[in-house]
């Protein structure tokens, strides 16, 4: 099996936002994707649409044409959601993204009327009921086939920083589950995701996919639903760890780490380095770790068991990447990271509105502030009588 694989120019950006349309009066989920996507046939009709549906209508994806910048990824993604605002708006609606969504029940959920969707339902059956998650998936070009599978290879060791800092469902249908991501969990489970099959190279991946072929297990490489992955037809490696992520300016932020990394790896490459190659039991537990602990997270350094804290490898890799940053123009998108270790990931913020004597339906509406306002929000948002009141920044 000979997968062609489309080089890009450069490390150029893609990134595919899933939010949810949150019901003002009731805060919970509505199903109304599709009415929503009629309403606005100029970004979801096109050749390449700018929304699109996911897998449940209370499922919006917000796609961004191919971009060079972190800075320009994000002006893409808001002029996008300013359009979808002006539609969801009058009919009772906000958006929001969490990795899930507090209280809604995903038995409530209702699919989205595309033909794959309901082939994957047939097939998962419950692995796929549950599916009503929201992440955010990167997409950087690489210039050459063969750079890829050793790049992705070197980012399984960095699954557990990018979920850390966006770790955002600990709650599910109404209750905490003592996770800092549940979605990690819920998506996880399907047969062909999580953490990327460690690969020597290019025609082992072609042989890896043939094999998944031949055995019935996919129809096609789409359905590898790996938590990093090359993406022949793009030119470029998708990273899909990150949980849902609910302000633009995380967006910004993970989108410039994920520049940032795989252009420093390709450049290794040039310069004849060799590769992080983690060993397979060191990616799997320290994805778990962070699933489990998000930012509080001791996770493993070397295939020798050697631990130290995410927080503090977070701020040393964005000290490390700070040199690249300003090479890319991602400088200011990259300092985010020091914003959500002082300021809490979402998963941290959360919680901390429930501690100060808050609900879940003020988390549901701390949310969708921070979706519209682009701000972290760590305090009650409503006092006792039902007013506005102050918000943490």
């Amino acid at each position: 099996m000979t997968i062609e694989f489309n080089p890009s120019r450069g490390p150029t950006l893609g990134v595919e936002w899933e939010l949810q349309l949150v019901d003002t009066r009731t805060r919970r989920l509505r199903q109304d994707a599709r009415q929503v996507l009629e309403a606005i046939p100029e970004l979801s009709e096109s050749p390449r649409p700018k929304v699109m549906h996911e897998l449940m209508q209370s499922q919006l994806e917000v796609i961004t044409d191919v971009c060079h910048t972190a800075s320009e990824a994000v002006e893409d993604l808001r002029r996008t959601i300013e359009r979808v605002r002006e539609v969801v708006e009058p009919r009772g609606m906000s958006l929001a993204c969490t990795g899930t969504h507090a209280i809604s029940d995903w038995r409530e959920a209702v699919y989205a009327p595309v033909q794959r969707y309901a082939e994957l339902v047939e097939e998962m059956q419950w692995l796929a009921w549950r599916i009503q998650t929201f992440g955010v998936h990167v997409h950087v070009g690489v210039r050459e086939r063969d750079k890829v599978i050793p790049i992705v290879n070197a980012l399984a060791a960095y699954l557990p920083h990018f979920l850390a800092l966006t770790a955002s469902s600990p709650y599910w249908g109404g209750q905490d589950t003592g996770l800092a991501s549940s979605r990690a969990i819920v998506f996880g489970a399907l047969p062909t995701a999580g953490p990327p099959q460690m690969l020597a190279d290019w025609a082992e991946f072609e042989e890896y996919m043939d094999t998944l072929k031949r055995a019935g297990t996919i129809k096609s490489i789409k359905e590898v639903w790996w938590d990093i992955r090359p993406h022949p037809d793009f030119g470029t490696i998708e990273i899909r760890m990150f949980d849902g992520i609910p302000t633009l300016r995380e967006v910004g932020m993970v989108t410039a780490l994920s520049q940032c990394l795989i252009q420093q790896f390709d450049q290794q490459l040039d310069r004849g380095y060799r590769l992080p190659h983690p060993a397979p039991w060191v990616v799997r537990d320290n994805k778990w770790r962070a699933t489990r602990y998000g930012l509080d997270a001791t996770v493993i350094t070397d295939d020798n068991g050697t631990t130290a804290p995410v927080r503090d490898m977070l701020y040393e890799l964005a000290r490390e990447l700070a040199p690249m940053s300003e090479r890319l123009g991602c400088a200011d998108e990259l300092a985010v990271v020091s914003d959500v270790l002082e300021r809490g990931n979402s998963c941290e913020r959360q919680r901390a509105i429930l501690s100060g004597g808050g609900t879940l339906d003020d988390i549901v509406d701390a949310t969708l502030v921070e979706l519209a306002e682009d701000r972290f929000v760590t305090t009650n948002l409503r006092t006792s009588n039902g007013a506005i009141g102050h918000a943490g920044t």
